[in-house]
């Protein structure tokens, strides 16, 4: 796909002498290299030239180099500088600390510090369950990755998952208020995530993990749901899949077919596909056909954890044997969490009709939805500038919202099925359209529907 995308947004600074209207010469290139501009700012101006702040987006960083290369083959233009604008957003990291209470005087240190806190810390000393009501714990939540899975970039270690943890926590406090913070642990033993994060437990009332690969990832979260009393989302597992389902239920109204009759082909059994599965057989699906980078998966395949050991006991009921695109044919639904461009247009042409498209892989889908529309009913992407995103944005504040304020401590199937159903109800009978199956992360709605229903089921 084509398409041109503000994560890969520059700003040049181009010198041009005026009489040769560099502003045109610089507009004619940039469109002419698939582009186009979004903002220009003539920074100096003097009697023998001008010098110009262009910014545009492109399709990716070679695309970026191109438009760069185009402007600096020109005769009348002189680039003196390239910067990304991605790269400038996170100069210094996205996050700070904030005290909440003010600190100007002599009283205001003795209550916030020494003495008066020591009151405060034996009061909890007495009872424990204090921490809640007098500390952060009420409404903070640790972002743990060991940077084994990070985005669809694979083991880039904690130091490069940082970005992706405070990206996680600004979303946290936007979206739903809540304090959280990136701890990016440097080891990939499960022994010693699991002892680490039960160590630093009493600080946050939540853990939010993210970004570790399975099926390490599997046993680390239900480890830590035995061991810890505040609840443990795993949110690339349980986050996706609640979106999933709320997307699924508006797009099954659409099409108006029943979830429990209806053929879904599942491509991608990792973290996320196997906890779409789990969701979706709850909701009441009763056909799903799994794949992996190995194939089909059925009775035949081998388990090497209790989550593959589940994925084949409950897909698959007909213990299909084909290939991906045989199993295409006459299917209701695809669930994409893979890898890019693996269907083909007659794939999409074969399924039945009223079918509905989830192709998820990030940033490049299963297949171009653009071809995917010309047959199916409904798609959706993972892709921001492509309509039904399906965003864990729309999940996990909301639901860690709702666990912060009733004081929960387990997470149930129950409670996601019915935090997606939240999300669903957030799209009325007169929005819902083939391109609206899911609301936008900036409805307020969503939060507080979500919360609500996280805390019916606490």
């Amino acid at each position: 796909m084509a398409n041109t995308s503000p994560g890969y947004g520059i700003t040049i600074r181009v010198e041009g002498r005026a009489e040769f209207q560099p502003v045109a010469e610089i507009t004619t290139i940039i469109s002419r290299e698939g582009a186009m501009v979004t903002a220009l700012d003539v920074v100096e101006s003097q009697i023998d030239g001008v010098v110009i702040d262009v910014t545009c987006d492109a399709i990716d960083v070679a695309h970026g180099d191109r438009i760069t290369a185009a402007l600096s083959a020109s005769p009348i233009l002189n680039v003196k500088k390239v910067s990304d604008r991605t790269f400038l957003l996170h100069l210094g990291g996205k996050l700070e600390v904030n005290s909440k209470v003010p600190l100007k005087t002599r009283d205001d240190l003795s209550r916030a510090y020494t003495p008066g806190v020591a009151r405060i810390c034996l009061a909890i000393a007495k009872d424990p369950s204090d921490a809640r009501r007098l500390t952060i714990k009420r409404n903070t939540v640790a972002v743990v990755t060991d940077g084994s899975a990070v985005l669809g970039l694979g083991n880039l270690g904690p130091a490069a998952a940082l970005p992706v943890m405070e990206g996680k926590a600004a979303l946290f406090k936007r979206f739903a208020d809540v304090d959280a913070w990136p701890v990016c642990l440097d080891t990939q033993d499960v022994d010693e995530i699991v002892r680490t994060v039960q160590l630093i437990a009493p600080v946050y009332g939540g853990i939010n993990l993210e970004d570790i690969s399975a099926p390490r990832c599997f046993e680390i979260e239900a480890r830590l749901r035995e061991l810890l009393d505040i609840p443990v989302f795993h949110d690339d597992q349980h986050g996706t899949a609640v979106v999933v389902l709320a997307a699924l239920r508006n797009a099954l109204k659409l099409v108006k077919k029943d979830l429990g009759k209806t053929k879904i082909v599942l491509n991608g059994a990792g973290a996320a596909g196997t906890a779409i599965a789990r969701l979706l057989v709850l909701a009441g699906a009763r056909n799903i056909i799994g794949f992996d980078s190995s194939g089909v998966i059925n009775k035949k395949s081998a388990s090497n954890s209790d989550m593959r050991k589940w994925f084949i006991e409950n897909c698959n009921p007909e213990q299909f044997e084909g290939n991906l695109s045989q199993a295409m044919n006459g299917a209701d639904i695809f669930i994409g969490v893979s890898a890019p461009n693996l269907l083909s247009e007659a794939d999409i042409q074969s399924m039945a009709k009223g079918s509905i498209v989830f192709a998820l892989a990030n940033p490049d889908p299963e297949i171009d939805p653009v071809l995917a529309r010309k047959h199916a009913a409904v798609v959706a992407t993972g892709r921001s500038d492509q309509p039904n995103q399906i965003n864990n944005v729309l999940a996990f504040p909301g639901i860690f919202r709702g666990l912060l304020d009733a004081g929960a401590s387990k997470i149930t199937d129950e409670l996601l099925v019915a935090c997606a159903e939240a999300i669903a109800s957030c799209v009325s009978e007169s929005q819902l359209n083939a391109s609206f199956i899911v609301p936008s992360v900036f409805d307020a709605n969503v939060v507080k529907s979500v919360a609500d229903a996280v805390k019916r089921f606490t």
